[in-house]
């Protein structure tokens, strides 16, 4: 007998122990990440030819401390490799883990085959030929600190290869992690089985070999361990061509019934291919289908769901998760009552939003990423609550003091809008303290952007806060949840905010006071349009007819769209950025507005406004709160600076010219007396350009009217 490492992922320990008994392995040792046993050859082979679990199993060669590179060496030269394999045999070695001497696995694995080779050398026997794309043999190591394990890999390619999946979906699980999935999932042989998001079909797959009672190593062409010196080939084949035999009987005699359903054609195509492969097709139906529409199949009462949905944080899936997470929930609980359900994802947030209490829950990991399985028994009275109509009701109490606020905000300004012909407002700005986002309105889109939380809130509270948030959103506007963009923002200094957060490139054209405004919901951490100075840009407009207008610090150049409209005789638009000049041309452009008079600037606003000689009727300003731009060549601080900044505004504004001087700064002041003395008075008109929508948020922004001061002032 030989000492045998069976290698699986944390957590599954126990259940591979648990299944190398079954398979006749006696006191099998969990160890991290695998089970430690004593097995002959026929129990080995039974092993790599059964193991539903392991990813690999390992022939123990020697264990070892191991401080340097020459105990690795002599360690590894103790061995009698010669009756290991014959010199003809290619060989890898696969070297794991690192310590203070030997920091590059590289290294370590080059020492560990230079000892192999000269213990031939030694036997002036031939030197066996290292090959890494195509091994007879891998040779195993592991280094953790001190410690060292040596041994012959007897698998090769990974016990997960089962051979029937040379291409899947999107995610696809590990075959060994699905069959953990699937024997943790409550199911056994005398119940149906169903996956409503199946992919390219691996859970069910699993199952339907389990059923059977197929060897998942059946279709496996080569074995390392068919090179060792002491490999017996009758007994090997003995033991194969019994599993053959078995896996052909045993699909025969399967009465339980399995379902695959997922909503890409392509996919199911994919599934269909592997079970065919894997020898399971005629057990398995797999249907086009939608899971947040799911219902039952006939005959499936008591039957076992069992899915592993997705679970991806980019940037716009969020929303469109929680709501199929949701939707699915509310589904099992009206469809499926007194059956059991079994729900694998990394995202206990997302988990939480099927709104079922979970009878058993394992912690398990899908490659690096830490995941839960969780096992839920659908009672029979849920699903005929859901039958009498209160499924609502049951999402409404989702956040009930966040939902009851919304609807409010929505009835009292969404009233307003629709009077002042507004496609864009916001609907919620912090009112609640809980749920501290705020949450604006494009047409039939939402943006809703999160406030960081203070430190005083643990994350795992302000995640499942935002789960609420946005599962209630989606309920009380009935905006499709992929037209949900979720944002994270933070304070910024500068033009922060105009960072890129993704390259999606959707952009949407809006309406404003009848002016049309593109946005872009996705790419950066603002649209394009800050609602906020709505009011601010209407009345640009109805000030500019016959005017020269200057837009400084222009962003998009909304307020010249505005300023343009409203008859301007010429408008010109500062800003430091290509790309939002850009933007602006493309905003004038979709109202008719082009032609010469029509100027575009790109500089900073600050170094341009030194040099200027311009004259201006009319001008906008509203400049960042502070900016240290490495392409400026000097910060800029509008509560230091705003004097210096109107001394030089002054030089391009006519006699009878206007500036309209806003900004965002919390409590700003104007510095009324400096401003007096460069021949400049100033009118807090504040109150007046703050929208109905924000009128919440006093502090949101302040804005002034600049003048010439009159004679005699």
């Amino acid at each position: 007998m030989h000492h045998y490492l069976a290698v699986t992922s944390n957590g599954l320990e126990n259940l591979l122990a648990d299944e190398l008994a079954q398979l006749g392995i006696e006191n099998p040792s969990p160890v991290q990440a695998g089970v430690k046993f004593k097995a002959t050859n026929e129990q080995i082979y039974r092993c790599c030819l059964w193991s539903r679990l392991a990813s690999r199993f390992v022939r123990i060669l020697s264990e070892f401390n191991c401080q340097d590179d020459m105990d690795l060496y002599l360690s590894t030269a103790a061995i009698n490799w010669v009756g290991q394999f014959h010199s003809s045999k290619k060989f890898v070695v696969d070297f794991n883990g690192t310590n203070r001497e030997i920091r590059n696995s590289q290294y370590g694995a080059m020492k560990v085959k230079d000892a192999i080779v000269d213990a031939f050398n030694k036997r002036n026997l031939p030197r066996p030929t290292i090959d890494k794309d195509q091994p007879d043999l891998r040779i195993h190591v592991r280094l953790h600190k001190e410690n060292a394990l040596l041994g012959i890999d007897m698998v090769g390619a990974g016990l997960h290869q089962r051979g029937y999946r040379p291409a899947s979906g999107k995610a696809p699980l590990r075959e060994t992690l699905a069959a953990a999935i699937v024997l943790r999932s409550g199911w056994d042989n005398s119940k149906q089985l169903l996956d409503p998001m199946c992919g390219s079909g691996t859970l069910l797959i699993e199952a339907a070999m389990i059923a059977a009672n197929m060897a998942p190593g059946v279709n496996r062409k080569y074995w390392c361990f068919e090179s060792l010196e002491d490999f017996d080939r009758e007994l090997w084949a003995q033991i194969k061509s019994e599993a053959s035999v078995q896996a052909r009987r045993g699909v025969k005699k399967v009465d339980a019934k399995f379902y695959g359903f997922d909503n890409d054609e392509r996919v199911l195509n994919i599934a269909r291919e592997n079970a065919k492969r894997a020898g399971v097709d005629e057990l398995i139906d797999f249907s086009l289908g939608d899971a947040a529409t799911l219902t039952c199949p006939q005959g499936f009462e008591n039957g076992v769901i069992i899915c592993n949905p997705p679970y991806g944080e980019r940037l716009g899936t969020h929303p469109g998760l929680i709501a199929l997470y949701t939707a699915f929930g509310a589904q099992l609980k009206a469809h499926f009552g007194g059956c059991q359900a079994s729900i694998f994802s990394s995202s206990d947030e997302l988990l939480s939003c099927l709104r079922m209490r979970a009878e058993k829950q394992f912690k398990l990991n899908n490659g690096a990423l830490p995941c839960h399985q969780k096992n839920y028994s659908i009672s029979a009275r849920s699903q005929q609550t859901a039958n009498d109509g209160n499924q609502v009701v049951e999402q409404a109490v989702v956040a009930p003091d966040f939902s009851n606020r919304l609807k409010k905000n929505i009835a009292k300004i969404g009233k307003w809008a629709r009077k002042e012909k507004l496609d864009c407002y916001r609907i919620y700005d912090a009112d609640l303290p809980d749920y501290n986002v705020a949450i604006d309105r494009y047409q039939d889109h939402l943006v809703i952007q999160e406030y960081s939380a203070p430190k005083s809130i643990p994350e795992e509270t302000a995640k499942r806060r935002l789960t609420d948030i946005i599962r209630a959103t989606i309920g009380v506007t009935e905006v499709d949840a992929n037209n949900v963009v979720l944002k994270v923002r933070e304070r910024q200094k500068g033009r922060a905010q105009y960072q890129k957060l993704a390259q999606q490139s959707e952009t949407l054209q809006v309406n404003e006071y009848g002016v049309t405004l593109q946005v872009n919901l996705y790419d950066y951490l603002d649209t394009g349009l800050f609602l906020d100075h709505k009011l601010t840009r209407k009345m640009l407009g109805e000030m500019s007819s016959g005017k020269d207008f200057l837009n400084l610090f222009a962003y998009t150049g909304s307020a010249t769209v505005h300023a343009a409209k409203g008859g301007a005789r010429s408008t010109t638009t500062v800003d430091m950025s290509n790309t939002y000049l850009d933007w602006a041309k493309e905003n004038m452009k979709l109202n008719g507005l082009v032609g010469r008079q029509h100027q575009y600037i790109q500089a900073d606003c600050l170094q341009w406004l030194e040099k200027a000689s311009g004259e201006y009727d009319l001008i906008f300003i509203d400049p960042p709160t502070f900016s240290n731009s490495k392409r400026m060549e000097q910060s800029f601080d509008v509560q230091r600076d705003h004097i210096q900044l109107m001394r030089n505004l002054k030089r391009l504004l006519r006699p009878n010219g206007v500036i309209v001087f806003s900004n965002n700064k919390r409590h700003f002041k104007m510095d009324e007396d400096s401003l007096k003395e460069i021949g400049l008075s100033a009118r807090n008109i504040s109150a007046k350009t703050l929208p109905m929508d924000f009128a919440r948020n006093k502090q949101i922004h302040n804005c002034w009217l600049v003048e010439h001061c009159q004679t005699g002032q």
